[in-house]
């Protein structure tokens, strides 16, 4: 007997009968259900459950979670058993690095800085600590003129902060 490929054979005479006929899915392991195969459970609330074998009807009956018994058809889903395709990996896009500017400096200034010799960034560098320094001594110069004219500002009367706020000062 020729079979047409993609057909099977329930053991009929005629294949175009047989092909036509419908395969049911068990409604526990995920298994093939022939014609005239398996068991039918209908619930209260009349959805229909179809079993392959007593095996898969009594498990459903225990409530067994198919996702955790290991030759079910949802297990080997989940945990991705029997995959005969690769799929390809998708490819993801590298990240395009550029160069932008920052607050307070162009995309030039920070080309040039980049650009210099270290020689020219450490005379840059003395150049600031001597300006620093000097400022610091100014500042200190001006430190030491200044208490003789700041006493005689804080000679006036001492003003509580609830004073100042337009307290009644302690009336």
């Amino acid at each position: 007997m020729h079979l047409r490929p993609g057909t099977v054979d329930f053991g009929c005479r005629f294949t175009d009968l047989c092909s036509s006929l419908k395969v049911e899915i068990d409604s526990f392991s995920g298994y093939r259900i022939y014609p005239s195969k398996g068991k039918l459970f209908v619930r209260g609330d009349s959805k229909v459950f179809r079993f392959a074998s007593s095996k898969n009807a009594s498990l459903f009956l225990q409530r067994k979670n198919p996702r955790k018994i290991a030759w079910t058809q949802v297990y080997r889903r989940m945990h991705k058993k029997g995959i005969t395709e690769e799929v390809a990996k998708k490819r993801s896009r590298r990240t395009v690095k550029h160069q932008r500017g920052i607050v307070g400096a162009d995309l030039a200034a920070i080309a040039a800085k980049r650009n210099q010799t270290a020689a020219v960034r450490s005379q840059q560098r003395l150049a600031a600590i001597t300006k620093a320094k000097s400022e610091k001594k100014e500042k200190e110069g001006t430190k030491t003129k200044k208490p003789a004219a700041s006493k005689a500002a804080h000679a006036a009367p001492k003003v509580s902060k609830q004073q100042m706020k337009g307290g009644k000062g302690g009336r």
